[in-house]
């Protein structure tokens, strides 16, 4: 009674509006043209910045993956963590706007007071990107595609698992992301798909002892190191776990996710 759910949907609607958002950015940057492009032809300001932009996506995006789960690992503040994760990736994003001005050109290496002055060109400008997908409530380049290893599904030690995983066969594995209630069954989605299982929920919530996870919703319980992101429409809240499934959150529930730093 199982089958392997490969609803990416959600993921690459995510990207997508990500991507959109970058493209109208480096629309916007193209027609106020910083940093002396504001002579360059406008066709060419639009090429330029618009490739800026997705390329300081592309660069950004797996460094945010990495620091920001690092950085909530060593308990530093949110906005911290967000700095350095700006920080660091600006590095390889200067780089690269500097080879690619040498494009026809021989390479050489900037001097001291080039290099700092690039960076902090493109320190203001991926600083204030970070700040728009923020206030967007889209916390940039953290889509589940990106994240660690170590920020994935819950992953269960041989020998220490607890009773419910017993219960799955074996090439569903033990990388538990979520229970969904289903009548009388629960169904147990992991890393590998999904099975069904005859019991009540509570009755599988209590068997789950020692994983880290809530009952977000009367029929949802989810595990902490599922959750990709948290998808807000008005008062409504959702979780959207590894495997591309959103799992709702009651507003019961929305309070105590908060507190305990889920959301």
């Amino acid at each position: 009674m199982s089958d392997t759910h490969a609803n990416a949907s959600p993921l690459m609607r995510r990207l997508i509006i990500d991507l959109a958002i970058m493209l109208v950015i480096g629309v916007v940057l193209a027609l106020l043209g910083p940093f002396g492009s504001f002579g360059d032809p406008i066709e060419e300001r639009l090429v330029y910045w618009i490739g800026l932009a997705l390329a300081g996506y592309a660069l950004y995006s797996p460094i945010s993956a990495v620091v920001v789960p690092w950085g909530k690992r060593m308990v530093f503040p949110e906005w911290a963590v967000w700095v350095a994760s700006v920080l660091v990736a600006t590095v390889p994003m200067t780089a690269f706007i500097w080879i690619l001005g040498f494009i026809g050109d021989e390479l050489r290496w900037p001097r001291l007071d080039e290099a700092l002055y690039s960076y902090l060109r493109v320190l203001v400008i991926g600083a204030g990107i970070t700040v728009v997908f923020h206030m967007l409530d889209r916390p940039p380049a953290l889509h589940p595609v990106q994240r660690s290893e170590s920020e994935g599904a819950s992953q269960v030690a041989p020998g220490t698992q607890p009773r419910f995983i017993d219960r799955l066969s074996a090439e569903m594995g033990t990388d538990l992301i979520a229970l969904e209630m289903e009548d009388h069954y629960v169904r147990a989605h992991t890393a590998l798909g999904s099975e069904l299982v005859l019991m009540r929920m509570r009755d599988a919530v209590a068997e789950l002892e020692g994983v880290e996870g809530e009952q977000v919703h009367r029929s949802w319980w989810v595990a902490r190191g599922g959750v990709a992101d948290v998808v807000r429409d008005g008062r409504n809240v959702r979780l959207l776990l590894d495997n591309g499934i959103e799992a709702p959150v009651s507003r019961a529930n929305v309070s105590l996710l908060k507190q305990r730093g889920w959301l």
